[in-house]
């Protein structure tokens, strides 16, 4: 039987920058550079973001990010499963993780941004099947061809 634990992490951590790294060379293989919403080093460290990491027997598989936007709103960000681990379920534990740190704190919806593209369907389907559904722009977002947008009430 494996042991699966969840924490939160500082991205400043090896193993998780490296997935991180991952994180960031993906998202601009396949979006358009103005159009790049996923937090750098320095947006991780932002007070208003706790960075979590879901290891497997001490072996990174992924980590996924919840931004405090205020009055009872969160941003899901830096969502992302190591290769290796996808179909594992592990965006889905981390989501439910990173939602119930989310009701914790008093938050009543979650709301994100990702691509719109082929290689962000799986990350859509993720987020429909949670319970997400389909919105406009939110915080400092702007429509564009690149993002969809997607929110979930938490209460």
């Amino acid at each position: 039987m494996s042991d699966i634990t969840i924490s939160r992490v500082d991205p400043r951590d090896s193993d998780v920058n490296e997935l991180l790294q991952r994180h960031w060379e993906f998202t601009a293989e396949v979006t358009p550079p103005e159009h790049i919403h996923a937090l750098d080093l320095d947006g991780l460290l932002d007070p208003s973001v706790a960075l979590f990491a879901l290891r497997e027997d001490g072996r990174l598989l992924g980590v996924g990010a919840v931004k405090t936007l205020g009055a009872g709103h969160v941003e899901i960000k830096s969502m992302h499963t190591a290769v290796s681990a996808r179909g594992e379920g592990v965006g889905r534990k981390l989501l439910a993780h990173l939602l119930g740190v989310a009701r914790s704190n008093g938050a009543v919806r979650a709301s994100l941004e990702t691509g719109i593209q082929e290689a962000f369907q799986p990350a859509i389907s993720l987020y429909a099947d949670a319970g997400f559904t389909f919105c406009g722009p939110f915080a400092d977002y702007a429509a564009n061809s690149n993002s969809v947008f997607m929110t979930l009430r938490l209460d």
